[in-house]
């Protein structure tokens, strides 16, 4: 999986719809999700379309997630996601500023709000799945 800041560069040279176009690539790139992990319990609430996350784990102490949406920008949006805490340390996902580190690619400007309403919910899961790991 790309860096995020390797995505970010690619994007800041986009516009329009080809940054749609990167998003939606993003998404097709995610590590495929079987579809049995694709249940109540991994669906992330608050989404317009549906996200599922699944913390599928990785080397001790780091996080590795699984994700799938049913909406190819959103798909490209949880890919943004997954690469901001890709197989990083756990206790370092715990402290880190998602959203920050989102913030430059301006999600908000560049979507419908009801594209980006579930984002906080699925970084709110991501930080606690990883602060319970962190802990133990």
């Amino acid at each position: 999986m790309r860096t995020l800041s390797d995505i970010l560069e690619e994007y800041e040279f986009l516009e329009g719809d080809d940054r749609y176009g990167l998003l939606i690539e993003l998404g097709r790139a995610l590590e495929p999700m079987p579809d049995a992990l694709k249940t109540d319990a991994t669906l992330v609430r608050g989404c317009s379309a549906a996200v599922w996350v699944y913390p599928a784990g990785s080397e001790v102490g780091k996080l590795h997630f699984l994700a799938d949406s049913n909406a190819a920008i959103t798909k490209g949006i949880v890919a943004l996601v997954i690469a901001a805490v890709q197989d990083r340390p756990a206790a370092e996902v715990a402290q880190m500023d998602v959203m920050g580190a989102l913030a430059p690619f301006e999600l908000k400007n560049q979507l419908s709000s009801n594209r980006t309403q579930g984002v906080p919910n699925m970084i709110a899961l991501v930080k606690e799945h990883a602060a319970r790991l962190a802990a133990e």
